[in-house]
């Protein structure tokens, strides 16, 4: 009886290495399956163009300008419903459009660029939408002067390599500035708009801000072409 007694100690032991060497083993098997599942993948960085004017812009004594309508800005040189991020290397097949992998817009280009040009052409005039400018060609018999309306399409939106060294945010714009009459339109004027602006890294965030910089430099040189037209209406 002792005898069977101390075989079933000595046993015990054992079996117990046993399973717990078992149990390590599964949960070596288990963590290795674990680290073959895939990463997840990077969320894109979303960028705009900045939070814009943080204090009041001080009062423009001067008399306003007439009200302006600004058509939604089209953007042809720029991707089809696209929020990427593009650059060009003008030293390596300067015509392909390359979009940075993680980095993306927060809106299109297209709408960004219509907020910065609200922003200036609207220091001091109102800025109508063109429904707006319609609505006041019907009224124009009551003798409202119908407002101008300015189109703009964005040609060139992109962080532009020189050599893989030098780099700038390159925008174009073409706008076209009417007026709207009884009979149609008017043209008024028509004028392309170029800013080109260093950027401060080779990267998407230094393309980023150069190319915000850059829109803002157009819309002002845009805001004060659209005023030296209207001056010189006939």
């Amino acid at each position: 009886m002792n005898a069977t007694k101390n075989i079933a100690n000595s046993a015990y032991p054992s079996s117990a290495r046993g399973i717990f060497c078992l149990i390590l083993a599964a949960g070596a098997i288990g963590l290795a399956g674990c680290s073959a599942l895939p990463t997840p993948p990077t969320r894109p960085v979303l960028y705009d163009f900045g939070p814009g004017a943080l204090a009041p812009v001080p009062t423009d004594r001067r008399a306003p300008l007439p009200p302006l309508a600004l058509a939604d800005v089209d953007a042809p040189g720029v991707p089809d419903g696209s929020n990427a991020v593009s650059y060009r290397l003008l030293y390596a097949d300067t015509q392909q459009l390359r979009p940075y992998s993680q980095a993306r817009w927060s809106q299109p280009p297209a709408q960004l660029v219509q907020q910065r040009l609200r922003e200036h052409l609207g220091q001091r005039r109102a800025i109508l939408k063109t429904d707006d400018a319609a609505a006041h060609a019907r009224d124009a018999t009551e003798g409202n002067r119908l407002p101008s309306v300015l189109r703009v399409e964005i040609e060139e939106f992109s962080h532009i390599f020189s050599s893989p060294a030098d780099s700038a945010g390159v925008v174009r714009l073409r706008a076209t500035l009417v007026d709207l009459t009884l009979n149609g339109e008017a043209l008024r004027g028509q004028r392309v708009f170029i800013a080109r602006t260093p950027a401060r890294s080779a990267d998407a965030s230094g393309g980023v801000a150069a190319l915000a910089e850059a829109s803002t430099q157009v819309a002002q040189e845009l805001a004060e072409w659209v005023e030296q037209v209207a001056n010189a209406r006939p």
